[in-house]
């Protein structure tokens, strides 16, 4: 039960930094900032890659 409440966590929480992530990219490159904007916008599949690396490792330590 833990683990699987720790699985669901974890998941949603590389979901809300990915997708807040993406959300300042945007606001970013409307703003006029559009180098920051790229920027930024390259984190949200380095967080996802992270998000799947962590789900793998815990699932494999069930």
């Amino acid at each position: 039960m833990a683990e699987t409440h720790r699985y669901r966590l974890g998941v949603t929480l590389f979901l809300i930094a990915a997708f807040a992530s993406f959300l300042l990219s945007i606001g970013l490159w409307f703003s006029d900032y559009r180098d920051e904007g790229v920027f930024v916008g390259l984190w949200v599949p380095s967080i996802l890659a992270a998000g799947a690396f962590w789900t793998t490792a815990v699932v494999r330590r069930a």
